[in-house]
């Protein structure tokens, strides 16, 4: 069974939170027991434990998901429908986050019923609602510095299927499979595993590239972070020397204009990597002194640099 007890479970949780939970199980309450959960998952200690032992309970959570495959093809997707499921899945990320149950949960391979909903193509407000939430999940699990995290997302589509949601997806959730991408590049392994095929290089170059052309300021609440998730992906693409400069083509000048210089200002680490990153992409010996300076400076194809 999906929900046999791997990790431990909590002693005398809350009267309130079993009852909720055994209300997955009845189809007269699941709905709304799903919502109380949804809405409070935060305030209840070790939910995730809860969930993932409590019998049937993630078989329930993973019929809810299924139930939208149909109408995910078929454009029958309704209001109720996609609420329900993004509650569900947003149950999954509670478990994905738990260092008890995050193991269990990837070795269930639990994350490859979201794929459906990371690899559609529509950026509709239902097909990003489902895609937000199941890419909640996934960054979950690649914000944790763990070896056999990184080795799953490696060995399952979730890469290229973020490169996909990077074309299609809204700010949001460009943003969060973006950063999805920089922590799996952080990793040796991640970055060996971007470089095996130049295909999959030349991909990943090309699809960072097109967010760079396509940003937009008129998300001001997002646009900060996707900046610095692609800045500290091409920093670590920039770092393999044998390739860095072919990537220097690939990164637009846009990138280094003050305007988005001026953006992460206020984020010391995201300023840094950029000087970085110019610093990188020079071929020039003049790129070593520009490097050690207080303010260093790139100058992109019209005369301005990152102060």
């Amino acid at each position: 069974m999906v929900s046999s007890a791997v990790a431990p479970a909590t002693s005398n949780p809350p009267a309130r939170v079993r009852y909720l939970i055994r209300g997955l199980a009845s189809e007269e309450t699941r709905e709304q027991s799903l919502d109380v959960l949804c809405k409070n998952r935060l305030a209840y200690d070790n939910l995730a434990v809860l969930l993932w032992n409590s019998f049937g309970i993630m078989s329930v959570l993973l019929k809810i998901i299924t139930s939208a495959y149909r109408p995910l093809l078929s454009d029958g997707l309704t209001e109720n429908v996609v609420t329900q499921v993004c509650n569900a899945i947003a149950l999954f990320q509670c478990v994905a986050s738990h260092p008890d149950t995050r193991i269990p949960f990837i070795r269930a391979k639990m994350p490859v019923y979201l794929y459906p909903f990371l690899n559609t193509m529509s950026n509709e407000r239902s097909y990003e609602c489902l895609r937000i939430t199941s890419l909640g999940v996934i960054g979950s699990l690649a914000k944790v510095e763990d070896p056999e995290v990184i080795e799953y997302l490696l060995s399952t589509q979730i890469f290229p299927s973020c490169l996909r949601c990077m074309e299609v997806g809204k700010t949001l959730s460009r943003t969060v499979s973006t950063f999805i991408i920089y922590r799996i590049l952080l990793s040796e392994k991640g970055l060996e595993y971007c470089f095996v095929l130049a295909e999959r290089y030349l991909s990943v170059s090309q699809c960072l590239g097109k967010l760079v052309e396509n940003l937009s300021e008129d998300d001001a609440e997002n646009l900060p972070q996707l900046l610095k998730n692609i800045i500290g992906c091409y920093l670590r693409l920039s770092e393999n020397e044998r390739t860095r400069p072919q990537l220097s083509s690939y990164v637009p000048w846009k990138l280094l204009d003050h305007k988005y210089a001026n953006i992460v200002r206020s984020d010391p680490e995201a300023l840094a990597d950029l000087r970085q990153l110019v610093c990188n992409l020079r071929t020039s010996k003049s790129c070593t002194t520009h490097c050690t300076d207080d303010q260093p400076a790139s100058s992109d194809s019209s005369g301005s640099s990152i102060p």
